[in-house]
């Protein structure tokens, strides 16, 4: 039976999972958080040295970093948890498009097939935890990369669905596609209804806990953006408009940049320093779209 212990960043308001066999003594984390300040410069491991322990105290082995997707909000700690553990690190094999995507909008000097990761996966692989069966299925729409891990009766489901107060993730960054979103959405609503969807965020009200997991029974009941009875349709266009009016995530220029590399830094400058890029007097929403 499979032990999922969670973590919470409220920074930038990312959940983290520690999944293990207990009986094997095997885990996996998925989507460990490096927090970031971009004003120093400076990245905090502190909430991936306490999962790491944790998994140590339950003695637990590490073998594999599950990423749901390339995060634009936030830093992964894959290549930390890579580097101390020897786990491999997983991601969807839509990561070259976005590798190549923001390749281009930072001018990285970088590989753009996928070969930062270990492993990349695809609809219907299957990742051995353990006696454990981690199951994969491809839900794109928030990006073209976003994935789903299914293992008995969760579903780690990345930015695919928030809580139902907040609703569903943005579309409109490279490989986003509302009408995909719906179907992979729709594809979650085929789950059991007793399915526990585990979120990769929430945005609590001052006072209000996290929300870390919804049925999804109710998420077809009472999500804002899509339930049980929305039409296709009149859902592309909601998100079309809102995503129309949304600025861009606090930490979308550092999180990229560090994230289509599997959490690894850039490659050190001549004086040894890795260094983020940041276009000068350029919207990245204007690089995104090619205008030069």
């Amino acid at each position: 039976m499979v032990e999922i212990e969670s973590f919470y960043e409220q920074e930038s308001g990312t959940w983290t999972y520690l999944l293990a066999d207990p009986k094997e003594r095997v885990a996996a984390i998925i989507d460990p958080v490096w927090v970031y300040d971009p004003v120093s410069g400076l990245a905090d491991s502190s909430l991936i040295e306490t999962i790491l322990e944790r998994a140590e105290q339950a003695d637990y082995r590490v073998t594999w970093v599950l990423e749901t997707h390339a995060h634009a909000d936030h830093l992964t700690a894959a290549d930390l948890v890579r580097q101390r553990c020897g786990a491999r690190i997983a991601c969807g094999r839509g990561i070259r498009d976005v590798q190549a995507a923001f390749q281009r909008v930072f001018n990285m000097d970088m590989a753009i097939d996928g070969s930062q990761f270990d492993r990349l996966l695809q609809e219907g692989d299957v990742i051995q935890l353990g006696q454990l069966e981690i199951r994969v299925m491809e839900t794109p729409g928030h990006t073209s990369d976003s994935l789903t891990y299914l293992v008995e009766d969760a579903a780690f489901i990345g930015d695919t669905l928030f809580a139902p107060s907040f609703g569903t993730a943005r579309c409109d960054f490279p490989g986003g596609d509302a009408a995909q979103l719906y179907d992979s959405i729709a594809r979650l609503y085929q789950l059991p209804r007793e399915t526990r969807l585990f979120l990769c965020h929430d945005y609590p009200k001052k006072g209000d806990d996290p929300v870390r997991d919804i049925s999804v029974a109710e998420s077809m009941q009472h999500n804002i953006h899509l339930s049980a009875d929305t039409a296709k349709e009149d859902f592309v266009a909601m998100r079309t408009r809102r995503d129309g009016q949304l600025g861009l995530p606090r930490l979308i220029l550092p999180s990229l940049q560090v994230n289509i590399l599997a959490g690894a830094a850039p490659r050190a400058d001549t004086n040894g320093v890795s260094y983020l890029r940041t276009p000068f007097n350029r919207t990245i929403k204007d690089l995104i779209k090619g205008d030069k």
